[in-house]
């Protein structure tokens, strides 16, 4: 089958691999229909990750079920579904606690790959979860973002606790900092601030119910968003970046008493104690356990109240990855949806 596979930083190629099979008696087959590349695939395409060595890439899917192993009870043949990125059993204490991608037994969907005809899918009745009735396309790519992207901003606004009466704050204009917009309107937040310097996304961002947009970063956004709050800082900061810049903005934007929702995945980030101490506020995150929200993402997706595949602003044939990857990294493109 044909895959992505980077092999250095920078080199991604398209090459021909052999198909998934089923491993253990809990796995499931999917034809992979559309996947995308995240912006967490661009920490190894810039050399900030390691590889070890030609790696298949890729860990947000959908797709249609073509074989269960004989312990799969709750997927069948023929089901369209969408699933994590992160694998789980949906059993274990930590899974009913609403934490799935710290499961027990999880598998980092990363390290199967899925941006591929076909793909391998662990723990299958916990992971995947199916889609009734048929998507339209548009559905479909909104589908897709709820495999990881809407998932995590959901989760980054759940953990900041965003609601009625909050100002919400976003530290990041990628996908999931644009999602997390989508989702703090969609939990019933007063007012949404949007931190971004680049016009396309702060278009977006409104679209999404940011009302108003900071374009100041550092110690001089976080004075913005204290301006705007009348001194007090935001209720909710979503962090969804993962540098100790990015970190530090929304733990200074946040006032005493506040929540902070963190999803970007961490380089070179340090917290200083005694900063932390005074600082007074909750913090949680971390990988978003995306399968706790998918049954409420897909009916919110497949009854049109909610239209998040407009993120993807650039679609490609599978074949054509390398240059989505290039996209994204020159940010010439938000979110990059591969087809097949």
């Amino acid at each position: 089958m044909r895959a992505v596979v980077m092999h250095a930083p920078g080199d991604v190629r398209v090459e021909e691999i052999e198909a998934p099979v089923i491993v253990e008696p809990t796995d499931a087959i999917i034809r992979v229909t559309a996947t995308c590349v995240c912006g967490s695939d661009l920490w190894p395409y810039r050399g900030i990750e390691k590889l070890n060595g030609p790696t298949p890439m890729g860990h947000e899917y959908v797709g249609v079920v073509e074989q269960g192993g004989p312990e799969v009870n709750d997927i069948e043949v023929g089901d369209f579904v969408v699933g994590s990125f992160v694998a789980s059993d949906n059993t274990c204490e930590i899974c009913e606690a609403g934490f799935q991608s710290r499961c027990i037994h999880q598998v980092m969907m990363g390290s199967v790959g899925t941006q591929s005809e076909y793909a391998r899918i662990p723990l299958a009745d916990g992971t995947l979860v199916p889609v009734r009735g048929e998507p339209t396309e548009r559905q479909a790519r909104s589908l897709l973002a709820a495999s990881d992207v809407l998932g995590t901003g959901w989760f980054a606004a759940v953990a900041a606790e965003a609601g009625p009466g909050k100002t919400v704050a976003v530290v990041g204009d990628g996908a999931v900092g644009l999602l997390a917009i989508l989702a703090a309107r969609q939990l019933g937040a007063e007012r949404i601030i949007a931190m971004s310097r680049h016009a396309d996304r702060q278009a977006l961002a409104t679209q999404f119910g940011a009302t108003d947009i900071v374009e100041e970063r550092g110690d001089a956004g976080i004075a913005k968003i204290k301006e705007l709050t009348g001194g007090y800082g935001a209720h909710s900061t979503v962090e969804a970046v993962g540098t100790q810049e990015s970190m530090m903005q929304a733990i200074g934007a946040t006032r005493p008493g506040g929540h902070v929702g963190y999803v970007g995945v961490s380089h070179g980030v340090e917290l200083d104690g005694m900063n932390l101490f005074f600082a007074t506020v909750s913090l949680l995150g971390g990988p978003a356990p995306v399968r706790r929200f998918l049954p409420e993402l897909i009916e919110l997706i497949m009854t049109d109240q909610i239209d998040p595949g407009i993120v993807f602003d650039l679609t490609l044939p599978l074949e054509d990855a390398a240059a989505g990857y290039q996209a994204m990294d020159e940010r010439r493109a938000t979110k990059v949806l591969l087809t097949l």
